[in-house]
């Protein structure tokens, strides 16, 4: 495993040339790790054939909603939602477009996971947003 500073990232390199980079915080800081590691690799002798191919796979983001939201309401109202707070203190709904999950807490606080593109997790956001809005379960505004 390399870590980086700048961009703050971590990354695995395998012996098939594969790198997994983790913690950068937008494609553009993806791109300049692996630039850096790439640099840092050609410096310690390691023959680079390639340019590296850049593939995001899935990013992870967070948002706030601003208002509270009622849980139990929205899991009886919502496909493809599941809550169990003995277990988990957030929704997981499985929205199919953009298709992401995303954790949706009481407090307003939504962590979405799996998409490929930055513009996939405003869409979702702003989708389960109006989707609550609609379903009449989000709480007071702040």
């Amino acid at each position: 495993m390399l870590r980086l500073n700048r961009p703050k990232t971590a990354t695995l390199i395998f012996s098939s040339g594969k790198m997994v980079c983790t913690g950068a915080k937008s494609e553009a800081e993806v791109r300049k790790a692996v630039g850096s590691i790439i640099k840092l690799l050609k410096q310690h002798g390691i023959e680079i054939k390639n340019e590296p191919i850049v593939e995001v796979q899935n990013i992870v983001a967070s948002a706030n909603l601003r208002v509270g939201v009622d849980l139990e309401r929205a899991a009886f109202l919502l496909e493809n939602a599941m809550y169990e707070p003995e277990q988990f203190p957030g929704l997981i709904y499985r929205m199919s477009e953009p298709k992401v999950v995303l954790l949706i807490f009481s407090s307003g606080k939504v962590v979405c996971t799996g998409a490929k593109k930055e513009e996939e997790v405003k869409e979702a956001v702003e989708k389960i947003y109006n989707i609550l809005k609609e379903r009449g379960v989000l709480l007071e505004e702040e």
